[in-house]
């Protein structure tokens, strides 16, 4: 090839080139200065007359156009008609990956006060691209997880009067979402089990999943509230619950026996989320009753709270009011199908059951809201009652040596008379608190902690409560012999002895720090008097 020839083909290349540039800065032109239609009309003409040519032109500058038209589409002026139709028009000749890669990526690039606006506009962008591609699956996976990112950033209502306003849109994007994803749904429910509709499901499943941690563990969900006035949440919740059984996902199975061959694969870290979805899904299901006529009748209520008791410990372990609100009301309502009196000892072998209640008495000492101490107090003392008379033994041992405060101790030795009263009644027969029991118990009880050296005024709720049972148990001995009256004489004079004798030293030294209060003020007035 001559000289000649080479530098004509290279003018040539070069100048297609510039076109390509010039058509590229006409089409960003007309797409910021709104003149949509023009663009429009361009490309539907390229479909219709199948033009290879200028299709191959705009195929290899589409890449070029997406940006400047997902641009206007979010921004905030803008109403995403007319670029929706042009971005449909770039699908059917573009790749279709591309358009999807920018809207992600957009996304993304998101400013944090303009989450809410932005991302419910991509998301109806995001429905076309994904429709028409080769993977659908992995679209929408890559689609549900940078749109979940982004709104797990947005600020949680606290309030019905909040998430009406929504000043921050995230009830806006959830709605979004759940447009987004219900053709998928509908997809899935209508396919037979093949390897799409599989990886569908599983994109759908983990959706799901993680918008049980993110947003709904933090809502504030109220069953009588959100049935008589609408909540775009409640809503979102309900949701969520009906596509996890659209999607052929067994609740039972997810809650009670999730995939123990896949622990390997799973890292730490996402474990622990998944864990907490299930403890979402434990309270929506068992508290809210959402989705709650799908849930099988045969298990057993006991089995129903041993399988909670883990949702339950990891919710109370949170310092987060929402998580300890939704921990304590998924143990009252697991605890209220439970038969009084028929938790058996073995359960108390089980960490969970060891966790809960030590949680219970963190939130009864250490939390600063009044209504959250109240309520685990509440809980608390129902678990008590479902425990039959061996565990309660155990239960009560075990607590008066662990708890380390008064007031816990003090609720102890009240159960201890309750289920002693309860004891002697006819209707009522219960050997571990009568006879070599129950004195084996009081020996471990009726005591004080630190000696002689006690803080009797730290310590006053557990000294009168253990005062009124040794009373209570006197007196009813002398009515009605059992046999226990020489131990029960011994145990009393051993207490009432150390009691007098802390009461004593206790006597002595608020009498010197008294003094030495009283010193002080003497003290500066000599000092004063000396001075002047």
């Amino acid at each position: 090839m001559s000289e000649i020839q080479v530098l004509s083909r290279s003018v040539g290349t070069l100048s297609t080139a510039i076109n390509q540039l010039k058509f590229w800065y006409i089409q960003r032109w007309y797409i910021h200065y709104s003149c949509n239609s023009q663009v429009f009309t361009y490309l539907n003409n390229i479909c219709m007359h199948n033009n290879e040519k200028y299709t191959h032109k705009v195929r290899s500058m589409g890449s070029g156009l997406l940006p400047a038209l997902v641009n206007e589409v979010l921004r905030k002026d803008r109403s995403p008609a007319n670029c929706q139709a042009i971005l449909n028009q770039l699908l059917q000749i573009c790749s279709v990956k591309e358009p999807l890669d920018i809207l992600l990526q957009q996304v993304e690039d998101t400013d944090p006060n303009a989450i809410n606006l932005k991302t419910a506009k991509a998301i109806i962008l995001m429905h076309p691209a994904n429709q028409m591609s080769e993977s659908k699956a992995h679209g929408l996976a890559l689609a549900l997880d940078s749109l979940q990112k982004q709104i797990s950033k947005l600020p949680v209502p606290y309030s019905h009067k909040q998430e009406q306003e929504d000043v921050y849109g995230l009830c806006r994007c959830c709605t979004a979402v759940l447009t987004f994803v219900q053709p998928f749904v509908q997809e899935v429910k209508n396919q037979d089990t093949n390897s799409v509709a599989t990886k569908q499901r599983a994109a759908l499943l983990k959706f799901c999943m993680k918008s049980l941690r993110e947003p709904l563990l933090q809502v504030q969900l109220d069953r009588e509230a959100n049935m008589t006035e609408i909540s775009p949440l409640w809503n979102f919740a309900t949701e969520i619950m009906a596509i996890l059984a659209v999607i052929q996902q067994s609740l039972p199975k997810i809650l009670f026996y999730p995939l123990r061959g896949k622990e390997d694969t799973i890292s730490e870290k996402d474990a622990f989320h998944l864990n907490e979805s299930r403890a979402c899904m434990a309270y929506l299901l068992f508290v809210q009753l959402i989705a709650i006529e799908v849930f099988p009748a045969v298990f057993s209520p006991v089995f129903v709270l041993q399988c909670n008791m883990e949702y339950i410990n990891l919710l109370l372990s949170r310092k987060d009011e929402s998580w300890i609100l939704k921990g304590l009301d998924l143990h009252v309502k697991c605890l209220e199908r439970v038969t009084d009196c028929s938790l058996p000892v073995e359960l108390l072998e089980l960490k969970p059951f060891h966790e809960v209640p030590k949680n219970l008495i963190t939130i009864m000492i250490d939390c600063p809201i009044q209504q959250l101490r109240g309520k685990s107090l509440v809980v608390f003392q129902l678990f008590i009652e479902k425990l039959n008379g061996e565990a309660k033994h155990t239960f009560f041992r075990r607590i008066m040596k662990t708890s380390h405060h008064a007031g816990v101790e003090s609720i102890i030795i009240k159960n201890i008379k309750n289920q002693v009263e309860r004891c002697r009644k006819s209707a009522y027969d219960d050997s571990w608190f009568e006879g070599t029991p129950l004195i084996s118990l009081l020996r471990e009880t009726l005591i004080l902690p630190q000696g002689h050296e006690t803080d009797l005024l730290h310590g006053m709720d557990r000294v009168m409560e253990s005062l009124n049972l040794l009373r209570y148990l006197l007196i009813q001995e002398r009515n009605i012999s059992t046999g226990i009256w020489t131990d029960l004489c011994h145990i009393a004079d051993s207490y009432t002895k150390l009691l007098r004798l802390c009461l004593s030293m206790s006597k002595s030294y608020y009498g010197t720090e008294l003094k030495s209060k009283k010193a002080v003020p003497t003290l500066l007035c000599s000092l004063y008097t000396q001075k002047h």
